[in-house]
């Protein structure tokens, strides 16, 4: 967190001192009558505020702080919610806050502490939506961020500077912005009934309103638009085109096809891919603001990877991430040595439920063998963990790895895996990591040649960040969606009370047999 964040500066050790003399029982006497009724208005708050508080007086003298002018300046602040994926009315009724002189002051100080709250850290704890999330949080000192705003007149500036400031989330809410004005100027887009798949070449009269909806999200010019629409129900090139952007930005197979998981994803309506971008607003806001400059960023709902390098996306590589059934955690840890040809350790779970039944020949036909009760597969071309593992510090047995199955790369839905991440293209990656180092990478190359297994240590700690994102901004601008695979929007939007309706996925490797790699 920089200072800015945390709200130091002149003014809060100005505040800290104006503090000290009131618990000194050195008040402005116009404090007083505040002071003396202060307790019992402190015990009519919610409880979960009180200690910020009692803490933000402390800073401020015992005084009303809440005049005309800041009032203004926190009706502005409070305006710009929804870029939020808020509704400004869910913490502040201005209105209201004016019936009940003797209570306005504290309970204003709630509302903006509460909206501060939730533009920082979001609106609920992660623990409680996920079943396990070990992530760096977000947390500021409210109070004296407040406190000093406030001392310094930039009340509005402090508001703007508490959510992530990052392009990935700014993007996102202007996406989430440009959803919501679809919906009050037009209702969104028409509805598309579900049916059998439409072919490219082909009339069908559902094209219409698949206009209307691809014009709606920008995958189709509004120009071209209106000259398909004077054309009538035939699914020609220009719209396979915008076809395959729809698919493309929803992780579909860009055939232009629009078969099962196509029209799945077109069954959704404007509202509900509003709300699933306010959802993963809140899944940012739980975040730590300073990212490492170097690191790996896994999207496990999109099963893609991408790694940045000095602040930069630098590479992206698809990957297989763990089923629904053994859902890959979100996870922050940092990684710092690569192995060349690793032997697989098979968990205990893995080994009693699918390889031990199967017998001694199922060992030896897959390389395994059985030390102090352990499987182990040796390494080798059908090795599990293929040619190169990427280890991470404390991860629950969690880890980037080779597969030798390349085929479930090729899928759209790609959570396949018992909750480890399968990286396409891994060995070119490992050696993408170790160029900085010449020697290294030497090592490394040495050790694919001979097939022997070494730990190659990196030089330095890259971070590894596993994040369920279910929309964000892909790299053409544009607002990417994928299906709720592991139901933690369900389970997210049940706890922010938001109702949401999102289609199921489609797995389109369903009759690909699943192996045992972890």
């Amino acid at each position: 967190m920089n200072r800015r964040q945390l709200g130091f500066g002149v003014a809060a050790a100005a505040l800290t001192t104006a503090s000290t003399a009131a618990t000194a029982q050195v008040r402005d006497p116009g404090a007083n009558a505040f002071y003396d009724n202060f307790n019992d208005q402190l015990a009519r708050l919610p409880a979960a505020f009180q200690g910020d508080v009692r803490a933000f007086y402390e800073l401020t003298g015992w005084r009303p702080v809440w005049n005309a002018d800041r009032l203004r300046a926190l009706q502005t602040a409070a305006s710009r919610a929804e870029r939020h994926g808020l509704s400004q009315t869910d913490f502040f009724n201005f209105p209201a806050l004016a019936v009940d002189p003797a209570a306005t002051e504290m309970r204003t100080t709630v509302a903006a502490l509460g909206y501060a709250r939730v533009l920082s850290e979001g609106r609920i704890r992660p623990e409680t939506v996920e079943d396990l999330w070990e992530m760096q949080k977000n947390r500021i000192d409210l109070p004296t961020g407040l406190a000093d705003s406030i001392t310094r007149n930039t009340l509005v500036d402090w508001y703007e500077g508490l959510a992530p400031t990052d392009i990935g989330y700014a993007n996102l809410s202007a996406g989430y912005v440009r959803y919501r004005r679809l919906i009050r100027d037009g209702g969104g887009w028409p509805l598309f009934a579900a049916g059998p798949t439409i072919e490219p070449d082909t009339s069908d009269p559902r094209i219409q309103p698949l206009i209307r909806r691809l014009v709606a999200e920008g995958d189709l010019d509004a120009a071209a638009g209106t000259r398909l629409t004077l054309a009538g129900t035939f699914y020609g090139p220009e719209l396979q085109t915008a076809v395959r952007s729809f698919q493309t930005r929803h992780g579909l197979a860009s055939d232009a096809r629009i078969g099962a998981g196509t029209q799945r994803s077109l069954s959704a309506s404007a509202e509900d891919r509003a709300r699933q971008i306010a959802l993963n607003l809140e899944r940012r806001r739980w975040l730590a603001r300073d990212l490492a400059p170097e690191r790996i960023e896994v999207n496990t709902a999109a099963a893609i990877m991408v790694y940045w390098k000095d602040g930069k996306p630098v590479h992206s590589n698809r990957v297989v991430v763990g089923s629904p059934a053994n859902q890959t955690p979100s996870l922050e840890k940092p990684f710092a040595s690569v192995v060349a040809n690793p032997p697989w350790y098979v968990p205990a779970s893995i080994a009693r439920n699918e390889i031990l039944p199967r017998g001694p020949g199922y060992l030896a036909a897959n390389n395994m063998y059985i030390s102090n009760g352990t499987v182990i597969q040796r390494a080798g071309p059908t090795a599990a963990l293929g040619y190169v593992k990427f280890e991470l510090r404390d991860s629950y047995a969690i880890f980037l790895h080779d597969t030798p199955s390349k085929s479930a790369f090729n899928l759209s839905m790609r959570q396949r895996s018992h909750g480890c991440v399968r990286v396409q293209g891994a060995v070119e990656f490992a050696r993408l990591l170790l160029s900085p180092d010449p020697e290294k990478l030497a090592e490394f190359d040495a050790a694919q040649d001979s097939r022997e297994t070494q730990r190659i240590q990196t030089g330095r700690e890259i971070s590894v960040r596993l994040l369920y994102w279910t929309a964000f901004v892909d790299g053409q601008g544009r607002v990417a969606f994928r299906e709720d695979v592991y139901g933690r929007d369900d389970k997210l939007a049940e706890a922010l009370g938001i109702a949401v309706s999102l289609p199921r996925p489609v797995d389109d490797g369903a009759r690909v047999a699943t192996d045992v790699g972890p």
